[in-house]
This record gives structure tokens, sequence and C-alpha cells, in this order.
């Protein structure tokens, strides 16, 4: 029997999918949600008094760009009414100082500002968007000037993982107080992507040593957190600290998940806020309860010592790579699955096919 799981600490709030850029790696669904399927404010902040109810703590509002969302001032101010901790997750794009006076006035805690690269000409290319690159610049200026606490999330790929070092010195002249060095995991619309964007295995690791090296050296002033690619570990990250046990993410049009990529899973049953409460979907949703405990596992992960340390690993990326959601983690050196993941490395080519970007016209 599955033990019954704590509350939630945090939410992930998809706003919308609607988004300006074209990201090459966007971890967003393949298919997207339009405008007209999006929850209205109200609903939005009664989602937010329910998650206050349950025990969610922090709420990250995302995207797409949330920005795009004409009522984003109003539901800052819903979630902080309900005495949530508000983090707004932007590429800072459609964020003017107008409207960043607006949701300072509303309550807004934190900002977590997207980085596609260090420079203009490489951030549009790879965001697959003109201009992008001026506007973050202004749009951070604009947050540390208020003195709003700033997060950069460098997103980490063949193409960017080099500029390692710059890119926290970066974050640290912006005046971010941590910065992610987040390499790009292969769900969504980053797989169609996956030969164009994973780095080499010689890339990750002078990766690791200059992070390394930067925590000494930023001790005290910038916290620096990374995500280093799955497919060169040995053994596979704990997913969301466990599938169902310390947060969840609902879409823009009110289904509730396990993590961002869970739909991925064919065959799970998601609600939606609209048609049962969260403390009712977060305890006893037939999707939540799927991979939580040990029992829904096989071996080697259900006699494995690691398996209260890392769940399992990911049942999005062992449906991706093994076809089974059910099965170890491919990552992992015990997996069965292993050589797929080591088929892939060998398949990498020194010459890196161009993106495929991902169209937003339709919404």
């Amino acid at each position: 029997m599955t033990e019954r799981p704590g509350p939630p600490i945090a939410m992930l709030a998809e706003l919308t999918h609607r988004c300006p850029l074209s990201c090459s790696y966007c971890s967003n669904p393949l298919e997207l949600t339009a405008r007209e399927r999006e929850l209205p404010t109200d609903v939005w902040a009664r989602v937010f008094r329910e998650a206050a109810d349950l025990g969610v703590l922090q709420l990250h509002l995302s995207g797409g760009e949330p920005a795009s969302r004409r009522d984003l001032q109003d539901l800052v101010k819903a979630a902080r009414d309900a005495n949530l901790y508000v983090n707004l997750i932007t590429s800072g794009i459609g964020l003017t100082p107008a409207r960043l006076d607006a949701l300072e006035a509303a309550g807004l805690d934190h900002v977590q500002l997207s980085l596609q690269a260090i420079d203009a000409e490489k951030a549009d290319w790879i965001g697959g968007y003109s201009g992008g690159f001026a506007r973050k610049l202004s749009f951070a200026g604009e947050v540390r000037q208020r003195g709003i606490p700033l997060t950069v999330n460098a997103v980490m790929h063949r193409h960017t993982i080099d500029d390692i070092d710059a890119a926290i010195a970066f974050a640290a002249d912006l005046g971010a107080r941590r910065i992610e060095v987040a390499c790009v995991q292969f769900y969504g619309w980053a797989l169609a992507n996956r030969a164009a964007l994973l780095p080499s295995r010689d890339q990750v690791t002078r990766a690791k040593s200059a992070v390394a090296a930067a925590r000494r050296a930023y001790a005290g002033r910038m916290t620096i957190d990374f995500v280093p690619p799955d497919y060169y570990a040995d053994y596979p990250k704990a997913c969301m600290g466990g599938w169902g046990s310390t947060g969840l993410n609902i879409a823009p049009d009110g289904t509730a998940l396990p993590c961002h990529a869970a739909a991925t899973i064919p065959g799970l049953r998601f609600d939606r806020v609209t048609d049962r409460s969260l403390a009712e979907i977060w305890y006893d949703g037939a999707a939540f309860n799927a991979f939580r405990g040990h029992e829904w596992m096989q071996e080697p992960c259900r006699s494995c010592a690691r398996r209260d340390r890392d769940h399992g690993g990911c049942r999005c990326q062992a449906m991706a790579l093994a076809s089974d959601p059910h099965a170890a983690d491919p990552v992992c050196h015990h997996s069965a699955a292993r050589s797929i993941v080591d088929h892939i490395i060998s398949e990498q080519t020194a010459a890196s096919p161009p993106f495929i970007y991902r169209s937003h016209k339709h919404q």
C-alpha cells in the first residue's frame, strides 16, 4: 500500500503557451493550448487559494510567456492575497517599465529571467526572435533598479555550454542573486532538436569543473545551481524529488500534472482543476498516484539501494527512450535500456544539424 503523501510545497502555474519566442529547446508539449482554452482570471485565483490551503508555499508563474496574459497583474495580486510567494518566470519580452511597476505594486516577490545566450546574435538565433536580447537587458536593469530579487536561468546545450564562465559572470553583472545553469532536458520540442542540442562528454566535464570553480569564486555573493545533462550520468536524478511528492504543475487549460512532461505518458488519467479540487487531485488523482511509492517499480529499481534516493529516475524519460514509463530510467547504468542512451551519444557528429523552430502562429 502506497503511503499517503505529504502536501506539496511548490506549484508551477503555466498561465499560457503563447510566447513571442520560438526556442529550439522549448519543453512545452507538442500540442500547445490555444488562447481560448486558457483558464480565466477568477478560476486561477480560486486555484491559488486552494493551493495555499493545501500547503503550497511557492508559486511559479510560467508559460509560454506569462506576460502574454493581460491579467498578469491581477493574477499576481490574487496569489499574494492567498499568501503565496510569487516567482515570475519570464523572457522579459513584453514587460515594460509600466507593467513591471504594476506587478511590483501587486506584490511580486521574485523574477526568474531566461537567458538563451550571452550575446545578441546567438541569443536571437537560438530563440528564433530578433531583438529579444536587448529587451532582456533592459528588463533586467529595471528589475535591479526596483530591488526585486533576480534569478537568471541560463539554458545550456551544445552551442552555449562552452560559454558557462561568461554566463555566470554575466548573471552577476545583472545583479542576480542566483543563477540556474540548466542543461536542456529532452522533452517536448527539445526532443526534435536533440541532435543539435546535446553537448559532448568533454563539454559536460569542462562545465562541471567551471561550475565548481565559480561556486568558490562567487560564494556569499551568488548561488549557482547546476543541472547537468542526464545522458552522461551514471545514475538518474531524483526527478521532481519523487513523483507526486513535492510539487505539481497546472497547464493553461487547468490540467493538473505531476510534472511538466507527464502528459507524454499514455494511459494516465489527468484531472482538471475545473472538475475537482486541488486537494482531491493531489491526494486521490490517478495520475498523481501512478508512480508514488515502490509498488509500480520493476527490477532493478525495486530492490535497488538507491530507490529512495532517485525514485527510479524520470518516468517521462523512461517513456521517451524505452517506451515504458515503469522501466528504470535509461540513463542509469543498471538499466537494460542504457544502450539506447549510449547509441544516441555515439551518433553525435562534429557538425550540428540546423534547428527546427516551433511556431506559435496558430495561437
